[in-house]
């Protein structure tokens, strides 16, 4: 069994292959069926066995990881090899052009990678907390769709355990300066007030939610939603005193806005060049704020040449939210004790895990030999036989059987392997006094 997860983030990886690499959040599911039926084609051929696989997917703006528990033959590298061939094959691209950008954990280095993630310690923001219930959103996904087995459960369950350990005994999430309080910042950069600028955002999702929040703060002078579906638009916008417009009606529209913050999950740019340079000739060139946080981009990147727009993406905004990271630090190294000692305690689950076959083939094969005896015993006493007699041989029946096993191994041992069993068996014969 190999637990492993592969995958690529923010600091791997430029944004123009992290889009690439994204999945959509309507196709989780099915990506995650495909990733077990790709690591089952070299398993077994029967499709019991491929179910053994588990699989489950984590995909965000600044991360994209597989995480696998596969019975691959061949043992952690081929396990590797096979996950990392099926992200290529499933985006359809060329292995050689995502693998030197790929993060390969094995076993103890999955699980860490795993509780650091849902910790935020692996964040372009260190200690935010969006990145747990992105986690947790990814992990019902796979549940659904038949991916979780039982150790990326209990991994996965450890995981969230573990994330709200670190939250509540250390000061990781303390001094938090979030995406969208950058955004906000960066924006007064290039208006002295943001209760003098027409807000739209583009999409209602929880990303949105937050930027829509901390612009709502700063009173913009009208704020708008913009969203395929207007009646979760209106929703939304409801709750910060604005309104809601179909995302159809944007190319009529944008040019009334200063600021724009999109992210929606469109596999496709949604505002493309042609359709800025049209709303800044309208403007009068009066610069536009633009904020694209979505992965794969909503906005076309050429938008970011024109003069009078100023365009960030959400690697962009990551060197803004660097600021007050030294006050976190302190609070990192607590946490990584914390995790270590977890990963430990989850590793010795593994272990254990691996001898439950043994253990249970001891059993089957334990309860055989009391059957066999005590049919003998029985066979004995409905002949008239003594009952203490037949106990006793009943009783000798039972320790011969069990040590023929032992004593015929110590007998065909020699040298080295000889002693290890003579050190071993006392210890597995121990008897409580």
């Amino acid at each position: 069994m190999q637990l492993l997860a592969v995958g690529l983030n923010h600091t791997t990886a430029p944004l123009s292959l992290r889009e690439k690499v994204a999945f959509p959040a309507d196709q989780i599911g099915q990506a995650v069926g495909s990733a077990r039926a790709w690591f089952g084609r070299g398993t077994a051929a029967d499709a019991s066995a491929q179910c053994s696989d588990e699989a489950a997917i984590l995909s965000t703006c600044n991360r994209t990881e597989l995480y696998a528990v596969s019975n691959i033959p061949g043992g952690v590298t081929a396990a590797i090899d096979a996950t990392a061939y099926f992200l290529a094959e499933y985006h359809k691209l060329p292995y050689g052009e995502l693998r030197p950008y790929l993060y390969t954990l094995p076993q103890d280095n999955a699980v860490r990678h795993a509780f650091r993630v849902a910790s935020g310690l692996d964040s372009m923001v260190l200690g935010e907390p969006q990145i747990l219930g992105q986690m947790k959103d990814a992990v019902r996904q796979a549940d659904e769709a038949g991916g979780l087995g039982t150790y990326l459960h209990q991994m996965f369950q450890r995981t969230f355990s573990v994330a709200k350990e670190v939250r509540t005994t250390t000061e990781i999430g303390a001094h938090s300066v979030s995406m969208a309080a950058a955004a906000v910042r960066l924006s007064q950069r290039i208006f002295d007030k943001i209760a003098d600028q027409h807000v739209l955002f583009i999409g209602a999702g929880e990303m949105i939610e937050l930027c829509a929040t901390h612009f709502a703060a700063q009173n913009p002078k009208s704020l708008t939603i913009a969203n395929r579906t207007l009646e979760r638009g209106e929703t939304l916008a409801h709750r910060f005193n604005g309104r809601a417009i179909r995302l159809a009606d944007l190319p009529q529209q944008l040019a009334n806005f200063d600021i724009v913050v999109s992210c929606t999950a469109s596999s496709l740019p949604i505002i493309g060049l042609g359709l800025v340079e049209r709303a800044v000739k309208a403007r009068r060139h009066k610069p536009m704020f633009m904020v694209d946080l979505a992965v794969p981009r909503d906005i076309e990147s050429e938008v970011g040449r024109l003069d009078d727009v100023f365009l960030y993406t959400v690697d962009d905004l990551g060197a803004a939210v660097q600021t007050g990271i030294e006050n976190r630090q302190a609070a990192v190294q607590q946490a990584e004790a914390i995790i270590e000692t977890r990963v430990q305690s989850f590793m010795h689950w593994i272990d254990r895990r691996a001898v439950v076959p043994l253990i249970q083939d001891l059993h089957e094969s334990s309860e055989t030999m009391r059957m066999l005896e005590l049919e003998r015993a029985r066979r004995l006493i409905a002949k008239g036989e003594d009952i203490d007699a037949v106990l006793e041989a009943l009783s000798k029946g039972l320790t011969a059987k069990f040590l023929h096993g032992p004593q015929q191994a110590l007998h065909n041992a020699q040298g080295d392997e000889r002693a290890r069993l003579a050190a071993l068996l006392p210890q597995l014969f121990r008897t409580k006094r």
